[in-house]
């Protein structure tokens, strides 16, 4: 194609469909907090914060275990886009790995990044796929219409007791009346 071709545009509403399509089949908000939350708990420990000419280090003893911690979460928070099939193992563990943060990493990131990964995880839980769409279906035609009325098709005072047995679960065609 050349640059004067009529070939499909790559404008910026293109990706943001593409985008849009990508993030509906996957937990995404999980992922991304999941992802912020692993941040400011491998970070923070290794971080010298500036105040005027004061500089404070956060550096602990355990700062390779919240690096470790921070490096899982995130790699937790990227297994719950791209393989979103394991997405409650990932729950689980980013919410194990948030709560081991609080004693690990300075309160798991001044409690940021517990807070972040604990939503993450929980949403990762929660997430289910969306139901693929029905397919199209036709009108049946006139000869084969349901009879009109309020009454199912049955006997002749309207109760239908094709599938009724003895138990309380198969009665009345495995409908109950609760409501």
């Amino acid at each position: 194609m050349s640059a004067e071709s009529s070939g499909p545009s790559r404008d910026f509403t293109y990706w943001r469909l593409r985008f849009r399509a990508w993030r509906g089949g996957r937990p995404f908000w999980a992922g991304l907090l999941t992802v912020l939350g692993g941040v400011p708990i491998a970070w923070l420990p290794y971080a010298e914060i500036k105040i005027g000419h004061l500089t404070m280090a956060m550096a602990t003893t355990a700062g390779a275990g919240s690096l470790i911690i921070g490096v899982l979460l995130v790699t937790l928070g990227l297994t719950m886009w791209y393989h979103h099939i394991v997405r409650v193992f990932a729950g689980v563990a980013s919410i194990l790995l948030a709560l081991v943060s609080i004693p690990v990493s300075n309160l798991g990131g001044f409690g940021v990044g517990f807070l972040l990964a604990l939503t993450g995880g929980a949403l990762s839980i929660s997430w289910a796929p969306a139901k693929p769409d029905a397919p199209v279906e036709y009108a049946a035609p006139a000869s084969e219409v349901p009879p009109a009325g309020d009454a199912p098709a049955g006997l002749p005072d309207g109760t239908d007791h094709t599938y009724a047995t003895d138990t309380s679960v198969d009665a009345n065609g495995g409908r109950n009346s609760a409501g």
